[in-house]
């Protein structure tokens, strides 16, 4: 496989934690340490993948400390919808070679 196909898939397995549980937070990270040495462009997908992961987390936890107020419920259905649409539209992208960074994510690896 090349790198634009092994860019698709580690965008691609985020949406694996749909399947199993914890899966789309751990195979992203395998995928990125595994092939970023053999693809050097693999490091720039890996970091934006990993802050998105990184990301989500954080709204997830403030999104539901938020639902004591009910607000949080519909901002944590967004963010449902989004954790599924990004990874999709990153894998169409990195699969025409382009990296794209996923809106609102914080970027802590740059």
């Amino acid at each position: 496989m090349n790198a634009r196909q092994w860019a698709m898939i580690l965008h691609l397995s985020l949406l694996a934690g749909y399947v199993i549980p914890l899966a789309g937070l751990v195979a992203p990270i395998i995928i990125w340490q595994l092939k970023k040495e053999e693809f050097p462009e693999i490091d720039a997908h890996g970091k934006v993948v990993v802050n998105w992961i990184i990301s989500s987390i954080i709204y997830a936890v403030v999104f539901g400390i938020l639902t004591i107020v009910l607000i949080g419920i519909p901002l944590l259905l967004l963010l449902a919808v989004l954790s599924v649409m990004w990874p999709i539209i990153g894998g169409i992208k990195a699969n025409d070679g382009q990296l794209w960074k996923y809106p609102l994510s914080i970027p802590f690896l740059k």
